[in-house]
């Protein structure tokens, strides 16, 4: 039985978490190292932390910030945003990330995930694939890249089995379409990548309320839950996600 895990999320900007709505408008969340510790505390399985503005002002992730909340964590920390090299991955793993989080850098030169997984092992190399609905694609999924804000023409689905293919040991689809608006996650576009690719994948982009989480195992495929905003402004607990969860008979970790 697949044992299901909770990832917060840190979208951070200007050094602090934000969040948005469709990767848009967004709104100060917090203090990065506050919320990373309370997190751990709560009862985290792992944590993402994502420079959301590092592809589009054409830079690295801020390592300062990844080591301020390495030093508060122990679980796993994957780390996404302006990764272009394999030296990029060197400096953030050597900054306390564990794992690193690539999207435009890959989609734009996809032998990087081969090269990443080569140096550094599958379980250290999640691919983030954001997608917006089009009909036009044969999954009704457009590949979007430079932090949900160009379309490229290329459908999400079969870019997943791509990233598998290269040696990806995790997927992060993310729905444009359901992101922060608390509505659920997008259940056909996670359970399209779930049954495209045999990697575990991770529900990203809209949890709201609890039954959000389970529907995104039951119905979804997916086996990492990773949640922001219900997270930050304290509208649900981890401990009360995972209590949820066992409650309907999902495994979840400790």
């Amino acid at each position: 039985m697949t044992v299901v895990q909770i990832m917060p999320c840190l979208d951070m900007k200007n050094g602090r978490v934000v969040k948005g709505i469709h990767f848009a408008d967004v709104q100060d969340a917090g203090d990065p190292v506050e919320n990373a510790a309370f997190y751990q505390r709560e009862g985290a399985d792992q944590l993402a932390m994502l420079d959301i503005a590092a592809t589009l002002e054409g830079r690295e992730t801020r390592r300062e910030w990844v080591k301020n909340v390495s030093a508060v964590v122990e679980i796993p920390l994957t780390v996404g945003g302006g990764i272009a090299t394999l030296d990029d991955i060197d400096r953030l793993i050597e900054a306390g990330a564990d794992k690193v989080s690539l999207n435009s850098a890959a989609v734009k030169r996809p032998a990087l995930i081969g090269e990443a997984v080569a140096r550094f092992g599958p379980e250290r190399v999640t691919v983030a694939i954001d997608a917006r609905r089009n009909a036009a694609m044969p999954s009704g999924f457009e590949l979007v890249v430079s932090g949900g804000t160009r379309p490229i023409g290329k459908d999400a689905v079969e870019w997943a089995k791509r990233c598998e293919s290269l040696g990806a040991g995790t997927i992060l689809p993310t729905s444009i379409d359901g992101d922060g608006a608390r509505a659920g996650y997008d259940l056909p576009f996670t359970r399209a990548i779930a049954d495209a690719v045999a990697v575990p994948v991770v529900a990203s982009g809209g949890a709201g309320k609890l039954e959000d989480f389970a529907d995104a195992v039951l119905k979804g495929g997916a086996s990492i839950l990773l949640a922001a905003s219900v997270f930050h402004y304290r509208l649900l607990g981890i401990r009360q996600v995972k209590a949820y969860l066992r409650d309907r008979g999902i495994a979840v970790a400790a």
